[in-house]
């Protein structure tokens, strides 16, 4: 028995509880990973962005990943509001505005942007079209990818953010010494409530926002047929 589990009881328990969850935690940083760099290598193709893919750092701290996913968002954010910007300035005030209408078929906001989007890229496809109605000014640019932001935000300032990556693929004791040297003994059983909330909103925003990603991909492929 570890000399901590004479503090508590239970920790035997405990310890299969948060190895389970970093692992969970763990799988929804790599799921976001490859979501990122699903949608860097669709704006790069279809909206000429000159985007950077990112890689998760094994030998780094939950807190330094989560930076770099947001860090990479930001970019993201920015380039799709310079799209934006272009399709503000070359459409009708009239047009732009029907982007913006949720009531609009997306058949028809494809047809608008098809209008300007040579005009702003250098070329006119159906797919980049698609692709500009699907992301700018979407629920995916101001909602989804924003709440998985701030998501990440929340878990890089709290206790999580300290621990490192590689060690959440050791063994279940390795992980729970990891948490013990980061708290007081006496704070654990609240710090593993406070990660249990914040996997919750962690796994609700990176299923959003991997299911927004591959709606986009797979309109775009639609386009492409």
């Amino acid at each position: 028995m570890a000399q901590s589990d004479f503090l508590y009881p239970e920790n035997p328990r405990r310890r299969e509880e948060v190895h389970h969850l970093h692992q969970q935690l763990l799988d929804c940083l790599s799921d976001s990973f490859c979501a990122t760099n699903e949608l860097i290598g669709v704006l790069n193709m279809h909206l000429g962005c000159g985007l950077a893919s990112i890689e998760m750092n094994r030998n780094g701290t939950i807190k330094e990943n989560c930076d770099t996913i947001i860090q990479a968002m930001m970019e993201i954010q920015k380039e799709l509001q310079k799209v934006d910007e272009a399709l503000k300035d070359k459409l009708e005030p009239t047009l732009y505005r029907k982007l913006q209408d949720v009531k609009e078929r997306e058949t028809e906001k494809i047809a608008v942007v098809q209008k300007v989007i040579s005009v702003i890229l250098g070329e006119a496809t159906s797919a980049a079209s698609a692709v500009a109605v699907k992301l700018v000014g979407s629920s995916v640019t101001t909602g989804i990818i924003n709440k998985l932001v701030t998501v990440l935000a929340q878990i890089g300032a709290s206790l999580l953010g300290s621990i490192g990556v590689a060690v959440l693929g050791l063994g279940i004791d390795m992980v729970f010494r990891a948490i013990l040297g980061a708290v007081e003994k006496t704070q654990l059983q609240a710090a593993i409530k406070s990660y249990e909330k914040h996997l919750v909103e962690f796994k609700s925003a990176s299923e959003k926002y991997h299911h927004a990603i591959t709606e986009v991909t797979n309109t775009v492929k639609h386009q492409i047929k």
